[in-house]
């Protein structure tokens, strides 16, 4: 028989990749291991995968500090690393992240977790009742932010057209950055009252079975026109709608990205006068569902448009709208 453990050592856990699972059966061919591990890693999302091996690799450079093996991690050993953490000045849903990733690692390698350890579980509990654990929002961008936003794109250049097609469809669609970047032509088929998008996977469906949402036309931000003549300009008909657009004005066929996305957000808030710190690749989005909160939208229809699972997060979106209308305090303040 085969090692029970895959990757005992950090030799055989390369810091960059999320260990595989561990096999028993030594009559796999190295074929069948191949097309085994490749499954396997995506069993988590690439988003997941990737922030796990960023706090992997921050664990292992911590560890070499003390001369330890990151594998197997000794309850105590953990516990440091956790409070290191907070001393830098990490959140605690960040440091909750670096744990799963420790864990995940040690199931991977075949070890016992150290994190379930009455320890370990003490310090977090320190840890989330010091620091708190409510998030540091972004302010959203609104649907007045986001008309002054395209109104400064440029009509006639390839890279204002991209961006006033990107801010106003990711507005309208409220879409999760991993969405926007990844939408595809034919994930557009538009009919008479506008588009209807599918997105083929996201954070709340990660078995890829698609979700379908309604993109109107518009009266003010007309997001279909934007995209549409985004796409004639480009002469794009198939692959990423969204792509890289160099200094000459030059369409690449590589998608915008992650951080490409980002950056158009924060240049063209800037350019009217907002402050890009404050925002993030969420903020359109939270920026729809504060906007509809506050037109008196739904929570149901909503959800259509978001996708959330749970109407306690939207419901959240509508009691900040409604905060000050009908104060209880309103007639004698």
């Amino acid at each position: 028989m085969a090692s029970d453990i895959i990757a005992p050592s950090r030799a055989l856990v390369p810091a960059s990749r999320i260990p595989t699972p561990t096999l028993l059966d030594d009559t796999l061919t190295a074929e069948d291991v191949e097309s085994v591990i490749g499954y396997a890693r995506n069993a988590k999302a690439k988003n997941t995968q990737l922030a796990y091996a960023s706090d992997w690799r921050a664990f292992c450079h911590w560890i070499d500090s003390r001369d330890a093996e990151p594998l197997p991690c000794s309850p105590g050993l953990l516990c440091a690393y956790i409070a290191h953490c907070a001393d830098r000045g990490l959140r605690a849903s960040s440091i909750s992240r670096h744990v799963a990733a420790i864990v995940h690692h040690h199931h991977a390698a075949g070890y016992d977790s150290p994190a379930g350890k009455p320890a370990v579980k003490e310090v977090m509990r320190g840890i989330r009742h010091t620091l708190g654990t409510a998030p540091r929002p972004k302010s959203p961008l609104t649907h007045d932010l986001v008309a002054r936003m395209i109104a400064v794109c440029s009509d006639t250049k390839a890279g204002g057209i991209r961006d006033r097609a990107l801010i106003a469809l990711a507005f309208a669609a409220a879409l999760r950055r991993s969405e926007i970047v990844a939408l595809q032509v034919e994930d557009l088929v538009e009919v008479p009252d506008g588009y209807r998008l599918l997105i083929r996977r996201s954070k709340t469906d990660q078995a890829g079975e698609g979700q379908e949402i309604a993109i109107p036309r518009g009266y003010h931000l007309r997001p279909v026109e934007a995209v549409q003549m985004w796409l004639a300009h480009a002469e794009i008909s198939t692959g990423y709608v969204f792509r890289q657009v160099n200094r000459g004005g030059n369409v690449s066929d590589a998608p915008l990205g992650d951080g490409g996305y980002c950056n158009v957000i924060k240049k063209r808030a800037a350019a009217v006068g907002l402050d890009p710190a404050v925002l993030s690749g969420h903020s359109l989005r939270a920026g729809f569902l504060t906007s509809a909160a506050e037109a008196g939208a739904d929570v149901l229809k909503m959800s259509e448009v978001s996708r959330h699972k749970s109407l306690d997060v939207l419901r959240r979106y509508v009691r900040r709208s409604n905060l000050f209308k009908a104060h209880a305090g309103a007639g004698f303040l």
